[in-house]
């Protein structure tokens, strides 16, 4: 069944925007009378009617709603410092969004190799992940900040950071028995030491993603696959 995303009346009829109306009557030539799924992206779902098939205006009517009251058990928010390549940090959002997450934060670094970051196309990406994976909770996306900023107002996360020289206890042992929680990813130049000492300092852990050094979105979608398991 084709997915669309909006916003859900109670009951009764929905007026599509112009972008999901043209995708629905042009590109997948849906007609009157033929059933669509709405997802909400905050838990919500219906199955829907096409009463007016025009491409600018289009019209369903709910025939029914489904609410899901939660995404997950462990409300995760993944602060991921933007990759130079603008691709790996969009992959990292759509397989993100696919698996399920809550909250994506982009985090600036002192060895960040990408300074600027437009979240709209990263929002498109993660909306049409959602539709393709028939996920109903869509994760916000915020706007980049500065990561000592992020851990000074999110204390007590994880930050997936593992020296040579040190042995730090796997992810999942970590998260086990939390409901939320909040994981560091770092740049490709990894996290600097200062940065490393303050989010110590604020009741982070230091925590290993495995033996192999992983690429900053391969992190971030590796982090996510894990926690998804405890459900």
């Amino acid at each position: 069944m084709h997915k669309i995303y909006a916003q859900l009346p109670s009951s009764g009829s929905l007026i599509l925007s112009e972008e999901e109306s043209k995708h629905l009557c042009k590109v997948m030539r849906k007609t009157v009378g033929d059933r669509v799924l709405i997802l909400d992206g905050k838990g919500k779902k219906a199955t829907a009617k096409i009463s007016i098939a025009h491409a600018k205006k289009a019209e369903v009517s709910i025939l029914e709603i489904e609410t899901t009251g939660r995404r997950s058990s462990i409300e995760l928010n993944i602060a991921i410092a933007p990759t130079k390549n603008l691709n790996r940090i969009e992959y990292f959002v759509e397989k993100a969004t696919e698996i399920g997450i809550d909250f994506i934060q982009p985090i600036l670094c002192v060895q960040s190799e990408r300074k600027v970051l437009k979240t709209d196309r990263l929002e498109k990406i993660a909306i049409a992940a959602m539709k393709q994976s028939g996920q109903v909770f869509l994760p916000k996306i915020a706007e980049l900040l500065p990561v000592m900023e992020f851990v000074k107002n999110n204390p007590n996360g994880l930050i997936a950071y593992c020296p040579d020289h040190l042995t730090n206890p796997q992810l999942l042992n970590e998260v086990k028995n939390r409901d939320s929680i909040a994981i560091l990813i770092g740049p490709e130049g990894d996290f600097t030491q200062e940065e490393v000492n303050f989010a110590l300092e604020n009741g982070y852990k230091t925590v290993s993603l495995g033996k192999s050094i992983l690429r900053t979105e391969t992190a971030g979608v590796y982090a996510t696959t894990l926690i998804s398991t405890l459900d």
